[in-house]
């Protein structure tokens, strides 16, 4: 009679099989994914250094790409006013940009899918802050154009 009061209500020897299935699957899990920790840890560690070195890289483009344009606008100030040379140097960038933007969303839109979405959006954007910024760019000319013959009235004296 022992052995029936030893036993626990609701299954007994069932029931310590489960929970001992349970505990072992449970264990098998938390290895597995200190084993899959420990492994994108020893992964992500030397990714970490290649992104960190890709970023350092990045930088340095950037400062080459500034000194190439401080050098491309001194020759250009070598034979031209300087406010055109800036000017030039400006337009130039503005006329890639748009060049290789409209070759960018080509390529989006040619992919088709989400890709195509987004190449719309960015149309959309780009033409809504254009929209914008010309009207403002402008009245900046304007304004410097008027500056700049009101400085020359004044230094060429009263006629």
């Amino acid at each position: 009679m022992t052995g029936a009061a030893e036993q626990p209500a609701g299954g007994g020897r069932a029931g310590n099989v489960a929970e001992n299935l349970a505990e072992n699957v449970a264990g098998v899990v938390r290895e597995e994914m200190v084993a899959v920790q420990r492994q994108l840890t020893q992964a992500a560690l030397p990714a970490g250094a290649g992104v960190a070195l890709l970023a350092a890289a990045g930088g340095c483009l950037i400062l080459g790409a500034g000194a190439a344009s401080t050098t491309a606008l001194r020759m250009l100030e070598s034979f031209l006013p300087r406010r055109l040379a800036a000017a030039g140097m400006t337009a130039g960038y503005l006329a890639a940009a748009v060049v290789l933007g409209r070759l960018g969303l080509a390529q989006l839109r040619a992919a088709g899918g989400g890709s195509a979405r987004v190449a719309d959006e960015v149309r959309h954007a780009v033409s809504a802050t254009a929209n914008r910024m010309v009207p403002a760019g402008t009245a900046a000319a304007r304004d410097a154009a008027r500056d700049l013959g009101d400085g020359a009235r004044r230094r060429s004296g009263p006629a």
